[in-house]
């Protein structure tokens, strides 16, 4: 089984420890609420497990293969697209993430883009709120 179908079981279960080998250690993941990527592996665990609990109805409905440049080095690298679609906090989304591989197959840069509009600021508002309850972000308004 490859790396996207590992992957995209252990999320379907909701297992958070069968992604920790999916990922290298300096995993890039950029999110539609966050201008700047999360980076490493810890970080990306960590936002994972907050979006595990704040997704309801989370389902993947379709998968593509092939190749996308990377953002680190321009190359390009085997990649696969998963559609999905969920609720968050009652609104309907329906995404996509785009996981792009190393040489050997683990998860190298991970980039997810959702839609329509007014369930990224309802999904961006869940999720900073998970991460600040997860210790992993600062209060909102908290000094830097």
């Amino acid at each position: 089984m490859g790396t996207a179908n590992l992957f995209r079981a252990a999320v379907e279960s909701h297992d958070l420890a069968a992604l920790d080998h999916l990922f290298t250690e300096d995993v890039r993941l950029y999110s539609p609420v966050k201008f700047t990527p999360f980076e490493g592996r810890p970080m990306v665990l960590g936002l994972f497990g907050v979006l595990l609990r704040t997704f309801e109805n989370f389902r993947y409905i379709g998968q593509f293969d092939g190749t996308a440049q990377t953002s680190a080095d321009g190359t390009e690298a085997p990649s696969e697209i998963l559609l999905f679609r969920a609720t968050v906090n009652g609104k309907q989304i329906h995404g996509i993430d785009l996981l792009q591989f190393d040489a050997e197959g683990r998860i190298k840069e991970f980039t997810v883009m959702v839609r329509p509009q007014s369930a990224v600021r309802v999904l961006g508002e869940a999720v900073l709120a998970g991460l600040v309850e997860a210790g992993l972000a600062p209060p909102v308004g908290a000094d830097s």
